[in-house]
């Protein structure tokens, strides 16, 4: 008996166990408090879908051999020039949507290329290196957003120039995704448009990686070594995981404004990457491994311990901000715990 349970401890993960029977417990625990658990509920698939794409850009990442890309707002940003973009030429509903996305790809793509040679260049520091480079871009478009000539009034300050911090999507392409084929079951809400768009980009990401481009780029980061001595040019598919990353997070970033209802602008994806770091790492990633099912599974968890400790922190006890705090140290404490298992020759 006591084997068995150390197998399934060991199968499932110390971290993700507790946060899992955590999660279980503050469930039980918004029931008892008589908070309204159907809106909850909504609330925890609405965040699940709107965030899944940014974690799940950390797959090629780490598959790849690059590690968790903490450089995840390089292709945040992308996603939100091609929404402003968007925006400016007037695209509205679906088309400004599908729009953003098509606006950013190019950005993307070209910035993933950069990035991935920069971070062959620089083996063995991936993740420092990717850290000060995605703050280092959001510092750089924070004077570009305030110099960057577009006319549209709903983007720009009434005085002065330059964009503003936040721009609505009310009039755009705002919930696009989360009103499409949405079922309603009394106060239980499920954005069925924005569950499938996640699922089908995690079923693109499953047919890659089974394809022999993604069996060689898995390849590339599981064994290096083995992989050039079999004729695997690794520093393509470092590359190519780069590419794939900045680009899904361009997507992602548009997926989650869409459903957040806001583009935000300047200092806002600073610290994006951290959260869907954390997210894969829960649901079971190291720094060297990731399955689409880690994304699931950590996304879920992860937002939805976000989603229902708030109220239930705020109910059982009135002073400070304990959701906050509890916030933080799952977030950063399940990223350092991750990091400490990479080993000491990584």
């Amino acid at each position: 008996m006591n084997e068995a349970i150390r197998d399934f401890t060991k199968k499932v993960g110390i971290p993700r166990l507790i946060i899992s029977l955590f999660f279980i417990f503050l469930c039980f625990s918004s029931i008892s408090l008589g908070l309204p658990f159907a809106s909850l509920s909504s609330d925890t698939l609405r965040r699940f879908g709107m965030n899944g794409i940014l974690v799940l850009a950390m797959i090629p990442s780490i598959q790849s051999g690059l590690g968790p890309n903490f450089g995840l707002p390089l292709g945040i940003i992308c996603g939100i020039l091609g929404s402003v973009l968007a925006i400016e030429l007037g695209l509205v509903g679906a088309a400004g949507f599908w729009g953003a996305i098509i606006i950013a790809m190019p950005f993307a793509i070209g910035i993933g290329i950069a990035y991935g040679i920069m971070l062959n260049k620089i083996k063995g520091s991936e993740m420092l290196v990717a850290t000060y480079t995605g703050f280092s871009i959001v510092s750089f478009m924070s004077i570009v957003w305030i110099l960057i000539p577009l006319k549209h009034p709903e983007m720009v300050w009434p005085i002065g120039r330059g964009l503003r911090v936040t721009i609505a999507l009310d009039s755009t392409f705002g919930n696009i995704l989360n009103d499409f084929l949405r079922i309603d079951i009394g106060k239980f809400s499920i954005p069925t448009g924005l569950l499938l768009f996640f699922f089908a980009m995690c079923a693109l990401i499953w047919i890659f990686n089974r394809s022999r481009m993604g069996i060689a780029m898995k390849a590339s980061g599981d064994n290096p070594k083995f992989a050039i001595a079999s004729g695997i040019d690794v520093d393509f598919y470092r590359i190519i995981g780069s590419v794939m990353s900045t680009t899904l997070a361009s997507v992602g970033i548009i997926v989650y404004a869409q459903s957040y209802g806001f583009v935000q602008l300047y200092q806002a994806p600073l610290m994006m990457a951290f959260p869907a770091v954390a997210a894969v790492l829960i649901g079971g990633a190291s720094a060297r491994k990731a399955k689409i099912s880690h994304v699931i599974i950590g996304t879920f968890l992860f937002q939805g311990l976000l989603t229902v400790a708030l109220p239930v922190a705020n109910e059982a006890i009135k002073v400070g901000n304990l959701s906050e705090v509890l916030r933080m140290i799952v977030q950063n404490g399940i990223i350092l715990y991750a990091l400490t298992k990479v080993g000491g020759e990584s």
